[in-house]
């Protein structure tokens, strides 16, 4: 692994550790309630999609070794190019239900 993959990658890790902290202890109402919060997850799920595209870009075939990354750098480009059209509900689902094992397998790689 090259020094700039491991760096998108330690990137993404740090990021997906950002959000689980962030809302570790939260309710989805204290999320949806909370502005200021959203938007700290919504600035982080982008970073988090810009560096796994960085990586992706870097290492061919990055997508067998996380299986979510098309899906996450989607959601990136849609937060950033049609945000609109983002629920929040989205985000908390994804933090909830993906996000652990995305730390879980990006520590793996590391």
């Amino acid at each position: 692994m090259t020094q700039r993959i491991k760096k998108y990658l330690v990137d993404a890790q740090s990021t997906v550790t950002s959000i689980l902290e962030l809302l570790e202890g939260k309710s989805q109402g204290d999320f949806f309630n909370d502005y200021v919060l959203c938007l700290a997850v919504e600035r982080l799920f982008i970073t988090l999609g810009e560096a796994l595209n960085c990586a992706s870009q870097e290492k061919e075939g990055l997508e067998l070794d996380i299986p979510d990354l098309p899906r996450i750098v989607g959601l990136r480009n849609r937060m950033v190019h049609d945000y609109e059209t983002v629920r929040i509900e989205i985000l908390w689902d994804v933090a909830q239900e993906k996000l652990p094992l995305l730390h879980q397998r990006l520590a793996e790689l590391l």
